[in-house]
């Protein structure tokens, strides 16, 4: 069994820096669905990665080979392959991996793999994503195999189209929805107390189960069971904007998607979107976007 003999990784003295993807910029809670082998970047940084966190964002982590020292807060564990590491969003994390440990780091927003699909991925991700969690997994074993096949899969169908497809989403949903079982299986110990980002989560899902219906900010709250005061506290630290912005934004994506991909009248599309007024809905939609619904449309036709 290999083990990293490097020192531990670094404290940071000063204010622990956020990242969309570590090193690079990136504004919180991207709309983000990214992965990559685990030596694109350590290697880069000579396999130790420093203290950081990511606003709004999950990650998850998957050994194959080697070993990696996980530093959580004050908390450390050295893992070896296999093994996985499961971060909720905001949660201070650094990494130093064994030279040459293969694997997957998956990076994401909570919306990308909530939207359209709230049913059937919500519960998997909330309850794997509420805390952090360092698991050990059984060599060997051919569940675990199978889902080191689904990561390969989802990082290949992400090389062949990093701008998106929907394989990629629907690999991903996957690959939480195998984590999350894996975990429970092995019974692998949580790290930490719970944590807002799981309120954050719960927030964002509850956005795309009633943004049509045009919730008031005190309606989620009371959901959350938050004053309104807290729940936009928790939104912009975990995505650096307020409750209302957040349900705004859903909104004004779904208006883009049915504009996009349906030739459907503006004003029903108003309409389904909870809007009595279509005139209403076009002055949402252009504060937004900067243009009318129609512009929109047509500076998108090929």
């Amino acid at each position: 069994m290999t083990r990293p003999t490097s020192p531990k990784p670094r404290r940071v003295a000063t204010r622990v820096p956020a990242f969309a993807l570590y090193g690079e910029t990136g504004a919180p809670d991207a709309q983000l669905l990214h992965i990559e082998p685990i030596a694109v970047r350590s290697a880069r940084y000579r396999w130790e990665i420093g203290a950081h966190r990511h606003q709004g964002l999950c990650q998850a982590v998957w050994l194959d080979a080697g070993a990696v020292r996980v530093s959580l807060d004050e908390q450390m564990q050295t893992l070896a392959a296999p093994a996985t590491v499961v971060l909720p969003p905001g949660v201070v994390h650094a990494f130093r991996f064994a030279p040459g440990t293969l694997g997957w780091v998956l990076t994401f927003s909570p919306r990308e793999l909530l939207e359209g699909e709230a049913g059937a991925a919500a519960e998997p991700l909330e309850a794997l994503f509420e805390r952090p969690v360092l698991a050990a997994l059984r060599a060997g074993d051919v569940a675990i195999e199978r889902q080191a096949a689904v990561w390969r899969a989802l990082g290949a169908e992400f090389d062949a189209a990093p701008s998106g497809s929907p394989a990629i989403t629907w690999l991903a949903r996957t690959v939480v929805w195998q984590l999350g079982q894996t975990v429970r299986m092995q019974r692998a110990a949580p790290v930490g107390a719970a944590r807002h980002p799981a309120l954050y989560t719960r927030f964002v899902r509850l956005v795309e189960q009633h943004h049509a219906a045009h919730w008031p900010v005190s309606r989620y709250a009371q959901a959350l069971g938050l004053s309104t005061e807290r729940l936009n506290r928790l939104t912009r630290g975990e995505a650096g904007r307020t409750a209302l912005q957040v349900v705004h934004e859903r909104v004004l994506r779904e208006a883009q998607r049915q504009l996009l991909y349906t030739r459907v009248p503006v004003s029903k599309i108003a309409f389904d979107l909870g809007f009595e007024d279509p005139a209403y809905f076009t002055r949402f939609f252009k504060r937004g976007t900067g243009c009318t619904p129609q512009t929109w449309r047509a500076r998108q036709a090929p």
